[in-house]
């Protein structure tokens, strides 16, 4: 039995795991790791259940291991004050746990340390990455000084701070210390323990949770968790991971398998289990049998609550969630929008193929519209071939406005039936809280009415129930419409602006700006129609028609004046993050068209760079790949990770024209200048400065050591025939 329980995932994660309890609450956690939602309902905004007083019990276990952790563990606010703690750390702050006393972390810490701490939480409030530091704590008498190391990150959308303290003894001895409290819990406990890893492979057992199944522990070690359920479990499960639903995650009460073949109803409770560094290792839980008559009661429960076709919480369990969405919003000063939705026609395609092929048609819906959705959103099935999702945590009334589009569009594509193909499309209204509705009952009414009205003009489309956003969808669809014309049609070109050589004003390349002729409204520049293209995501379409427009310009002129000729071209936002086929796609053209190498600069924003992560790098090198040179956009404005840049190996930097502009009000623009040369020009990459005006900002980009520069100090952008004949006539270009 010692051997069982000195298996590394138990005591090895145990303490550091408990690092991610505030992240998500016990009941939930091995749940998500089996492919559900973060956003499941807390146990106390439910309907009661059978066995949730025994739930509440192991989800009270689960909090026992984390507060015998051999490490402290503080939540903390804003300014410090403590908000909880565990066993460990509360004794070495001298504190009493549940006392009412305001408590602040800071006040424990040395003085001469306090401004390491006071830098260390700023980081840790603004950051949900790991920040440390390493500090002294005022120690308990005949302990003068306590060395510790802290590791903290914020929780709770920021309005918290998790603080992980350690010991300068290490965690080696307080495990030591631990270690007979954790056997006690594991022998002592009536409920199973079962620890899975990140694959949902079981990691540990006690001997309780091999008896309840009729296992030995040996056999139950590294078996998948589908392993132990039955069929109707697993493909729950499955469905559960390919839509990221939360239907799965919302049962309380649970059904295994045994050895011998006989069910188990157990109550779940888990939590995450994380590394220091706050990755995911797996998932801890604690199981409970039920008592044979309460099994069937909380069959009756799930069946009454969640819909059996789909697996979707029904009405009453929407109406439940939705009120406490808003009590949310209520509470931390937010909106959310509730989507009604309707299939168009669904009954007449019900009738023609038969209810067995129509069930299969709502079964795939519902997987369809999962998938279009985020995490923490509520899908359920209100009817029929009805459905209505609650959108949380918005910002603006467009963030709705996508979800619907993405609906439309995903139930757009055909539907694979046994026998042939089924069309679909549906009709959306959206309802906002609380500016249209301050009850549940109202908002979805309203909802309701809005997807009504959506159906009688002819469906296929969303509307709101606000008159006034209403107008302004449809303003946005308008714009949306004509973008889509404009691309097809060819009402969009590319003007190009000369970037000059600033040590002897040749003409050394062009950057392509992007341009649409309205029929209406004449020439646009990007920034009065940009940002309905983003909203209708045309971002990528757009700047890919713009590279290969670019591209092609490239060419010929490269054909027509026999030397090399560069243009830069902006890459759409996305291009690091999700843009594959795009990159695969251009390799294809560049190759097609047989450019020279480094024909083409591709601008990224320091602000996509950001938003790629660690994959920066291996997207820089996949973009490179494609035989293009690669330049930093609007440098000096964002977070751009600079390790980023020299392993990537980027050609250019673009100096922003926020930094140029102010190049004569003081010398603080003038030494960021000098600094983004000088940086530049260490990691092997020249330097262009955007938007210059005058000759002054000129005089002193050449004084800092600029390479090249742009703007109207020497000519505006120019169509595409103009840009040519300057490039023809070989001419330089000054300060004009």
């Amino acid at each position: 039995m010692e051997k069982d329980l000195q298996q590394p995932g138990l005591l090895h994660g145990l303490a550091p795991g408990m690092a991610g309890i505030a992240g998500l609450l016990p009941h939930e956690a091995m749940l998500a790791a089996m492919g559900g939602s973060r956003s499941l309902a807390r146990p106390d905004e439910l309907p009661l259940s059978p066995g949730r007083l025994r739930q509440e019990r192991e989800q009270d276990l689960v909090h026992e291991l984390h507060l015998l952790a051999p490490v402290g563990y503080f939540l903390l606010a804003l300014d410090s004050v403590i908000l909880q703690s565990n066993v460990l750390g509360a004794s070495l702050l001298g504190l009493r746990r549940g006392g009412t006393e305001r408590r602040h972390f800071r006040d424990a810490v040395l003085p001469r340390f306090r401004a390491d701490f006071d830098r260390f939480l700023r980081e840790a409030i603004n950051s949900e990455e790991p920040r440390h530091t390493k500090l002294k704590l005022q120690g308990r008498p005949g302990v003068p000084e306590l060395p510790v190391s802290l590791t903290g990150c914020a929780v709770a959308g920021g309005q918290a701070v998790r603080i992980v303290l350690e010991t300068a003894e290490g965690r080696l001895p307080a495990l030591e210390r631990s270690e007979e409290r954790f056997r006690r819990i594991v022998h002592m406990a009536r409920e199973g323990i079962w620890e899975i890893d990140t694959r949902a492979r079981t990691s540990f057992v006690n001997p309780r949770m091999a008896e309840m199944l009729g296992y030995d522990i040996e056999e139950m070690l590294d078996q998948p968790l589908v392993h132990f359920m039955d069929r109707e479990g697993r493909s729950i499960l499955e469905r559960n991971i390919a839509r990221r639903q939360q239907g799965l995650a919302e049962r309380h009460e649970f059904k295994f398998l045994r050895k011998d073949g006989s069910e188990l109803w157990a109550s779940l409770a888990a939590s995450p289990v994380f590394d220091d560094q706050g990755r995911y290792l797996g998932a801890l839980a604690l199981l409970s049998e039920l008592d044979s008559q309460l099994a069937p009661a909380g069959v009756a429960w799930q069946q009454s609550s969640f819909d059996a076709l789909t697996g979707l919480p029904n009405r009453h369990i929407l109406h439940d969630r939705l009120g406490q969405e808003m009590k949310k919003c209520r509470r931390e000063e937010q909106s959310l929008a509730l989507l009604a939705i309707d299939l168009d026609q669904f009954r007449r395609i019900n009738a023609q193929l038969g209810r067995a092929q129509g069930d299969s048609l709502l079964a795939q819906v519902a997987e369809r519209i999962g998938g279009a959705l985020r995490l923490a959103d509520t899908l359920a099935r209100t009817g029929g071939d009805e459905f209505a999702v609650v959108v949380g945590g918005l910002d603006e009334a467009a963030s709705a406005e996508r979800a619907a589009a993405q609906i439309l569009d995903t139930l757009a594509r055909p539907f694979v039936l046994a026998g042939g193909q089924a069309q679909l499309t549906a009709s959306i209204g959206i309802a906002l809280y609380p500016s249209d509705a301050a009850e549940p009952e109202d908002l979805l009414h309203h909802a309701e009415q809005a997807m009504h009205a959506a159906k009688e003009e002819g469906g296929r489309r969303y509307r709101y129930f606000t008159a006034e956003l209403q107008a302004q969808a449809q303003q946005r669809g308008r714009l949306a419409a004509a973008l889509r014309r404009a691309l097809a049609q060819g009402e969009f070109e590319l003007h190009y602006q000369p970037i000059v050589q600033l040590a002897g004003g040749e003409v050394a390349r062009a950057e392509a700006l992007l341009r649409w002729r309205h029929p209406e409204r004449g020439l646009l520049a990007p920034g009065a129609f940009l940002g309905g293209a983003a909203t209708a995501g045309l971002l990528q379409a757009i700047g890919d028609w713009a590279f290969r427009t670019a591209a092609g310009q490239a060419l010929r002129w490269q054909q027509e004046l026999e030397r090399p000729v560069q243009i830069s071209v902006n890459a759409p936002p996305a291009l690091l993050v999700d843009g594959h086929d795009t990159r695969a796609g251009w390799r294809d053209f560049l190759h097609g068209l047989d450019l020279a190498p480094h024909s083409i600069v591709l601008d990224i924003g320091e602000v996509a760079l950001g938003e790629a992560g660690p994959e920066a790098p291996s997207r820089l090198r996949s973009l490179r790949e494609l035989g293009v040179d690669l330049a930093l956009d609007d440098f000096g404005t964002g977070q751009a990770a600079l390790a980023h840049l020299g392993e990537a190996g980027v050609d250019y930097l673009k100096i922003d024209r926020s930094l140029v502009a102010g190049l004569q009000n003081g010398n603080g623009q003038r030494a960021m200048c000098e600094g983004i040369v000088a940086l530049a020009h260490k990691l092997g990459a020249e330097v262009v400065a955007e938007g210059v005006e005058t000759a002054p900002q000129l005089a002193m980009l050449r004084e800092a050591g600029c390479d090249y520069a742009q703007g109207y100090v020497y000519a505006p952008p120019m169509p595409a025939a103009q840009m040519g004949a300057l490039l023809r006539s070989g001419r330089t270009l000054s300060a004009g």
